[in-house]
């Protein structure tokens, strides 16, 4: 036998309401008290799995940040050495426009005797051979980074001339090189001092009597 009336009470089946006709459910949550303790578990679900997805995505940054790190500065390094060796090359070769290359426009230097020079007074000297080095040796290189600025001190072994005289010796020297906009390494400073040899002095002579 069919019924033909709905119950008078409202009773859950569960969690979901029958509606007044017979033999049909609804698809909805019911408002009682059992509909919103399912939205909070549900919702505190959704919470739980936020945090450990953006967990996750940091720890998989911070790796990869760390992981990159290194060789990116290992090529910069390798970058600058490859340079100071290009340096070289356009010294011993007088060559003026590998130098106004790796020059920046206000690139600034100061020699071993306190000159202070430009970049144009740099191709000028090269041009005219009033700088004429026959042999340069570099060792002892460090080199130091400081986001996009590069320090550069090095050894050199020098034979030569310039507009002053003789050259030839051991200097000191620093070098800085900036990334540009264009992300090219330009040599903005220089600086060199002379080492000085000690003599040891002449020991007395024998006291003979």
């Amino acid at each position: 036998m069919l019924l033909t009336e709905a119950p008078s009470d409202n009773f859950t089946f569960g969690g979901i309401d029958r509606l007044t006709f017979s033999g049909l459910l609804s698809d909805t949550l019911m408002s009682g008290t059992a509909g919103n303790i399912s939205i909070q578990l549900i919702r505190s679900a959704e919470r739980k799995r936020f945090l450990l997805l953006a967990l996750v995505t940091l720890f998989c940054a911070g790796m990869l940040q760390a992981g990159q790190s290194k060789p990116n500065k290992h090529d910069a390094r390798h970058e600058i050495s490859g340079l100071e060796n290009r340096w070289r090359e356009a010294l011993l070769n007088s060559d003026t426009n590998a130098m106004g290359a790796l020059l920046a426009d206000d690139y600034m230097a100061i020699t071993a005797s306190g000159i202070l020079q430009t970049k144009q007074e740099v191709l000028a000297n090269l041009k005219t051979r009033r700088v004429h080095i026959t042999s340069i040796e570099l060792s002892d290189r460090k080199v130091r980074f400081y986001g996009s600025t590069a320090v550069v001190t090095s050894l050199a072994e020098v034979q030569g001339t310039n507009g002053e005289g003789d050259v030839t010796g051991r200097f000191r020297y620093t070098r800085v090189y900036v990334r540009d906009a264009q992300g090219k390494w330009k040599i903005v400073s220089f600086e060199s001092s002379r080492i000085r040899e000690h003599k040891r002095p002449p020991e007395p002579a024998p006291d003979t009597q």
